[in-house]
């Protein structure tokens, strides 16, 4: 269920959010990053991801954001499972006037995709990225290379 603006607003503003990133990898090995066009992470290259939405289960949450982010059918038991991180980031959706806080489940799945028509509401663009390169790159958000650092 999506809430309505204002009421996310509070939820946003005094709760963690629970979401799903999704570590995209090739065949070659490289990673699908998106350029983001919302806040927070805005402008940065970011792995897909979504939140959990009330009374989903995680299957569900993990095929929906697949499809949403990505425009494929995606299974959660054809990923791997890195762990929680945790996000903290100092605006949120609407702003600047209070921060965003999320309980992140990483994964790790390989697929080749096409990136010519792949879904833009969250991503102006999209691009494959070797693994050192990511690590290098300063318009790489932090929170997408630490899924890389110490593995």
């Amino acid at each position: 269920m999506k809430l309505e603006r204002g009421l996310f607003q509070t939820v946003v503003k005094n709760a963690p959010l629970i979401s799903i990133d999704l570590i995209i990898k090739n065949s070659n090995g490289k990673v699908l990053l998106g350029q983001r066009l919302n806040r927070p992470a805005q402008d940065y290259w970011f792995v897909p991801g979504g939140r959990i939405l009330k009374d989903e289960l995680l299957d569900e949450a993990f095929n929906r954001i697949g499809t949403e982010e990505l425009g494929v059918n995606i299974y959660r038991k054809s990923a791997t499972f890195l762990g929680i991180y945790e996000h903290f980031y100092i605006d949120n959706f609407s702003g600047h006037d209070f921060s965003t806080h999320y309980i992140v489940h990483g994964y790790e799945i390989i697929i080749d995709i096409e990136l010519l028509n792949l879904p833009s509401e969250q991503h102006d663009r999209f691009q494959w990225f070797r693994i050192d390169d990511l690590l290098n790159d300063s318009t790489v958000h932090q929170f997408t290379k630490n899924y890389f650092i110490a593995r």
